[in-house]
């Protein structure tokens, strides 16, 4: 296929600042791919030179394989995609001696992170649920836009941030001590770095002459500082973005970075893609005339070769379960008319809460479905758990892992007696675990914090040694020596809980055998690989599952940004649900309707809305008003359906379930004949 107009001119300019205006569906990653493959083949560039960042794992996955189909596996080798966390972490990896760092640090993920804030600020927030939750976004918040402890101390104002000023700096200490990096300053260490140190600085701006930036509109303060550090005073960068889906707001992301570009960049390049291959005119023409009541720096509108298409649909429904009910109804008989597979449908909601509802419905009528963002197996704590023992048999040195487990069931070693280990363990530039076993250690630690410690890591080795002989009974006497069981009933919420949570710690030990002993078709593997396909398999399916089988695709509109699907039912379209209550009363509609025209540019043959005139709302019922962003679509183009006479809920029941009935009994029918 080739290039069109737009898309030519993004790719071949590459002599300076460049920002692509990519509108939905317009084929930006094929300009991506096709600049990448010109660099190399056409300017000169080595693929080692050219770094491209993007958000998701998953993103930059799909960028790698299209690049190997483009120029090949050859001319490619040396070329970095990745996100913008992992080119971080490349950085902190060849940079650790000028951040004053051991080679061997460790990341801590979300829940490490939240266990640690909630034994470190005992004393003033009580294990208070949402203080936490806050202490966590306002650290997150201040490492994004790059301000330190006494930078945070210096501005608080209020007495909560004050003491959140103090938490930031008790958990900055004890990471700096353990050696280990949360999430955030995988982005904040290099760019600091690179703006305090001119040699690091111009030894990357030599490593990366080139610099391709995808979905620039998610990018925060720091991310965009990384950008500017990294091409210097040549500017030699390619961004795309879309400020019409920039809907991460509450994630630190800054659209007016689109902005800033042009202030930053006087030079700046300014490309746009209109047209788009994905949907019909009219989805599009709603789409451009919905977001046309957004201000805007850079004008543009979508348009489409793709031919007029059908009107968009309003459905009215009298509750949310008459809702579900009709998406259903309507769905299956679509799919029955049409012969379309399952899984070109979705179906898109602001609020995870909305799902129930449709998951009932789909699962009384046996349509297969899939819901994007719930909680894989990998994410369960017990399996993080048992994941970190088994990091810790294969390699002590792994901080991070040891730090989960050796308070795991609690064994009264406190946060106090931690910090002194890892700072004794930075002093030996030794693991933590190996720190333990130090003669010299009783001069930091002393009494039973010592003595716990000591008693859980000779446990510890013992397991160790019988791991090297037998793998499987090792990591058998490891669950129950460490009576995992019973630590489950202790801090589930019902023992129903505690049961289904063994469950999965059997299912995993299950799976673990099995790839230990091997079978015909696959040879044994040791502990160590096993654990390292396990750890990637939870890092990979953070939410990005690929499983490519016929079901309808349910998912929250956030979580639909980047997909695509023939037939959207876009549900919930009323006041204080889209837009969300909390916007309406802060004034800030306009994340809202940039929420409304990423869910309308999801569909590309068919769009329906619907809406209730009845919804349940923390148990009380209220009589919502339609979503102002129906109102400002093209009513030419719309069709509300009005439901003509009133039915009784009991009639409406029973012909509900007469069609639904009558439809499924069609289906078996066809599938029989």
């Amino acid at each position: 296929m080739r290039l069109n107009p737009g898309q030519q001119r993004a790719v071949e300019f590459v002599t300076g600042p460049c920002l692509v205006l990519a509108g939905a569906g317009s084929g930006k990653t094929r300009v991506i791919t096709n600049k990448i493959a010109h660099l190399i083949r056409e300017c000169g560039y080595q693929a080692r030179h050219i770094a491209a960042v993007t958000f998701t794992n998953k993103a930059s996955r799909e960028m790698k394989e299209r690049v190997a189909q483009t120029l090949g596996r050859k001319e490619a080798r040396g070329l970095m995609i990745s996100t913008f966390h992992t080119l971080g972490l490349e950085i902190i990896k060849r940079e650790y001696k000028a951040l004053g760092m051991k080679a061997s640090f460790s990341l801590f993920d979300d829940q490490d992170q939240l266990a640690l804030l909630k034994d470190l600020t005992k004393q003033w927030l009580e294990e208070d649920k949402t203080l936490l939750q806050q202490l966590i976004s306002t650290i997150s918040n201040w490492k994004n836009d790059l301000i330190d402890p006494q930078g945070a101390a210096g501005l608080a104002k209020s007495q909560r941030d004050q003491i959140f000023a103090h938490c930031y700096q008790l958990y900055d200490q004890h990471l700096k001590s353990c050696n280990v990096l949360d999430f955030d300053d995988l982005i904040a260490l290099p760019t600091l770095l690179l703006q305090r140190n001119q040699e690091v600085r111009e030894r990357w701006q030599q490593r990366i002459r080139y610099l391709l930036v995808d979905e620039y509109q998610d990018t925060n303060t720091s991310q965009y500082e990384l950008v500017k550090l990294l091409v210097g005073s040549r500017a030699r960068f390619t961004v795309v973005g879309d400020d019409d889906q920039s809907i991460y707001s509450w994630r630190g992301a800054r659209p007016q970075n689109l902005v800033l570009l042009k202030e930053d960049f006087p030079a700046l390049e300014v490309v746009k893609l209109e047209q788009n291959y994905r949907s019909t005119q009219r989805i599009l023409k709603s789409a451009n005339i919905l977001i046309a009541n957004n201000p805007h720096v850079f004008e543009k509108r979508l348009f489409s070769e793709l031919g007029e298409g059908s009107e968009l649909k309003v459905l009215s429904a009298n509750n949310e379960d008459h809702e579900a009910e009709r998406v259903a109804g309507e769905l299956i008989a679509h799919h029955f008319i049409n012969k379309t597979a399952y899984k070109d449908y979705a179906i898109l909601y602001r609020g995870n809460h909305q799902s129930r509802v449709f998951e009932k419905q789909l699962m009384q009528n046996r349509i297969p479905y899939r819901i994007s963002g719930g909680t894989s197996f990998f994410s369960r704590p017990e399996i993080k758990d048992l994941l970190a023992y088994l990091r810790v048999l294969t390699n002590q040195e792994d901080d991070s892992a040891f730090l989960r487990i050796v308070n795991t069931p609690r064994r009264e070693i406190g946060s106090a007696t931690l910090q002194k280990l890892g700072e004794w363990a930075t002093l030996r530039n030794k693991s933590l675990y190996h720190a333990s076993f130090d003669m010299g250690l009783e001069q930091t630690l002393s009494g039973r914090g010592l003595e716990h410690l000591q008693r859980f890591t000779h446990w510890l080795n013992e397991i160790i040694q019988l791991t090297e002989r037998e793998p499987v009974h090792a990591v058998r006497d490891l669950i129950r020596g460490v009576d995992y069981e019973s630590w489950l009933f202790e801090t589930s919420p019902s023992p129903k809980a505690a049961e289904m949570r063994m469950k999965n710690v059997n299912t995993l030990f299950q799976w673990m055998t099995e790839m230990l002993e091997g079978d015909e078709l696959n040879e044994p593997m040791t502990l160590a690989q096993v654990v390292t396909r396990f750890t990637l398999r939870d890092m990979m399916e953070r939410g990005e599952s690929d499983e490519e089988s016929d079901q309808v695709q349910l998912m929250t509109l956030h979580a639909s940004k980047g997909l695509e699907f023939p037939y959207v039912y876009l549900v919930g379209m009323e006041e204080g649900l889209l837009p969300h209550q909390s916007s309406i009363d802060e004034n800030n509609i306009e994340e809202e309707r940039r929420l409304a025209y990423v869910g309308i540019t999801r569909a590309q043959k068919e769009l329906t809305f619907t809406l209730c005139r009845e919804r349940r709302q923390y148990g009380e019922l209220v009589r919502p008003e339609p979503s102002r962003f129906l109102l400002e679509l093209p009513q030419d183009d719309v069709v509300w359906e009005r439901e003509k006479k009133v039915v009784s809920a009991e009639e409406r029941a029973k012909t509900g379930q007469t069609r639904v009935a009558g439809l499924r009994a069609m289906l078996e029918n066809a599938k029989k004949g």
